[in-house]
């Protein structure tokens, strides 16, 4: 510690500030984005067509829609080298019940689970194809009524997804180009929809990760 104190005694003021902004900004703890009480940082995505979002028992509901109800982040979020984490589910209809709309580096794309019927799990879009068309598909059954853990990590090489601790996409961003599709471009920079169904979000969360080496 005194080691330390003497080092820091030697440094401008303006440096000191710096190291410490820095050390704030690398934190890899878990932050929360949502408090359970209030849509604090959030905004009703205005889509059109959109049904109500409301608040009960420290979860945001999203009612049916024509098309699309979702909330967006109004707050600075970063775009690479983090992780965002939450629960979700399905309550009513058929279709996805969680559109994750992120940033990757200087663009954006979609996470959608539970789309296209019920059972597609993928990224919107890579390449120009979406989530039931590009290598990321995957076919899974989601039951009604059930929380389903979703994470997403975002780095400069690749996007991995787990659903309950279960690895299912791991997709390398060099040599790819990542869109969304025109329907959600509203729920950037960050968003959460559902298209045509009820469902749930909760414990929204995200961290910071340290950047990977080239």
């Amino acid at each position: 510690m005194n080691h330390l104190l003497r080092i820091l005694s030697l440094l401008p003021l303006a440096g000191i500030l710096v190291m410490c902004a820095s050390a704030a900004t690398d934190s890899t703890e878990w932050v929360g984005l949502f408090d359970g009480k209030s849509l604090g940082g959030w905004q009703v995505t205005n889509f059109g067509g959109q049904g109500s979002v409301s608040l009960e028992g420290e979860q945001v509901l999203l009612e049916i829609g024509n098309d699309l109800t979702g909330i967006t982040w109004e707050r600075e979020f970063p775009k690479v080298d983090y992780e965002i984490m939450l629960d979700a589910m399905r309550l009513e209809g058929n279709d996805f019940f969680c559109g994750l709309t992120v940033p990757v580096r200087d663009s954006f794309c979609s996470l959608i689970v539970g789309g296209w019927g019920g059972t597609v799990v993928g990224i919107s879009s890579v390449d120009g194809r979406d989530a039931a068309e590009n290598p990321t598909s995957k076919l899974r059954s989601f039951d009604s009524k059930r929380w389903y853990r979703i994470q997403l990590r975002v780095t400069r090489k690749n996007l991995k997804v787990w659903i309950d601790d279960t690895l299912i996409i791991e997709q390398p961003i060099e040599g790819h180009t990542l869109t969304t599709r025109p329907e959600v471009d509203l729920s950037k920079p960050l968003g959460i929809a559902s298209w045509r169904t009820r469902s749930a979000i909760r414990a929204i969360h995200f961290r910071n990760l340290p950047p990977e080496r080239p």
